[in-house]
């Protein structure tokens, strides 16, 4: 038993925290891989083609203002961070598209929190933010982001406890048990930030934050509440009609599994979220499941992926051609070249005077 203690200190100074993360990514991969091959392999593609043709199309279209209030939601979380880092000179409209085009690429490359870092910096940087600002605001999104998980599972857990149940195969009492476990946490580190500011030291320098305070870590939770709802109805409208699954129960689902596939660092969690929801919810069908986890897919990564590259591509189109006009130099490589003005004080070369000749 002492031997079986001394293995995590041993692998955490052979390996280190990042080796340790890659490796347990990679498990979490390796196993939703398996899973999907031993749920997909006897699969009908025509019949997950007819269920997502056959889906109602103002379904489809609800689900994406669904997914529209999220993203319009994860706006906040920049705009909120700006403020809570004392950087409130930044227009809400840089944050929206910073926000925006961080979330839609790092969701789809994977590794977020690196890929939306760097993003976030190409943005803000021409407003004057450095590289420790732009951490400083990664560390409060992310705050929002798992405040705002810890609160709507700890309801969703604390209501539906099977349902959660069908994610981790513990029991009910369990899982109401950690549920209340989340809300008691919660409520104590709002108490705790409320009692007097509180500052901590992050990353390998030890830059430092101002955690917000009670007020403001309850609009934290809210920001965050509201955008995960968002995300679990788009799911929730694209589900399958048949059997009848309750929305919170439904939304604990979703929510478990968008935590394994954020855990996993795969590009969008692919094959870690879609084997846990197929895994949660075996009284639906496999093909129409399929086909709703497809459609959300679309709406939810495809789709913003594809937008935000069109804005980050304009956007540095935009600004290269700035850049070029402030040094006077044309963008247009077949444009003429600049006219040179002569200069008025110096005289041609016919005017110059001829050399004196030598007497003869």
């Amino acid at each position: 038993m002492k031997g079986l203690k001394l293995i995590p200190g041993w692998l955490r100074a052979r390996l280190g925290w990042q080796t340790l993360g890659l490796v347990a990514s990679l498990v979490i991969i390796g196993i939703a891989v398996f899973v999907l091959y031993e749920m997909l392999r006897n699969i009908r593609p025509r019949e997950v083609l007819e269920a997502i043709s056959g889906t109602d199309p103002w379904r489809i279209g609800l689900a994406a203002l669904f997914v529209a209030g999220a993203y319009f939601t994860l706006t906040f979380y920049d705009w909120f961070a700006l403020r809570t880092i004392g950087k409130p000179h930044v227009p809400y409209r840089t944050a929206a598209l910073a926000s925006f085009t961080s979330y839609a690429i790092g969701h789809n490359v994977g590794f977020s929190a690196f890929t939306g870092g760097t993003v976030r910096y190409r943005i803000y940087s021409a407003h004057g933010l450095g590289a420790v600002d732009v951490a400083k605001l990664c560390f409060i999104t992310g705050l929002t982001f798992w405040l705002g998980n810890i609160a709507i599972l700890g309801l969703g857990i604390t209501v539906e406890p099977w349902a959660a149940s069908a994610v981790d195969h513990l029991p009910p009492w369990v899982n109401r048990l950690i549920g209340l476990t989340l809300l008691a946490g919660l409520a104590a580190y709002i108490v705790w930030v409320g009692l007097k500011p509180r500052r901590i030291g992050v990353g390998k320098g030890h830059w430092t934050v101002t955690l917000p305070g009670w007020k403001l870590t309850l609009l934290q939770i809210v920001i965050g509440i509201i955008d995960l709802s968002f995300c679990a109805a788009a799911m929730y409208v694209l589900m399958p009609q048949q059997p009848f699954i309750d929305p919170i129960a439904l939304g604990v689902v979703f929510i478990s599994a968008t935590l394994l596939g954020f855990a996993s660092h795969a590009p969008g969690g692919l094959g870690v979220f879609d084997a846990a929801m197929l895994v949660a919810l075996p009284q639906f069908e496999t093909e129409p499941l399929l086909g709703a986890l497809l459609l959300l897919r679309l709406l939810y990564y495809v789709t913003p992926f594809a937008i935000a590259l069109i804005l980050m591509g304009t956007r540095e189109l935009m600004m290269s051609r700035r850049r070029l006009a402030a040094a006077g130099v044309s963008p247009d490589p077949l444009a003429a070249p600049p006219v040179i003005a002569p200069d008025a004080s110096a005289k041609p070369e016919s005017a110059k005077p001829e050399p004196r000749r030598a007497a003869g």
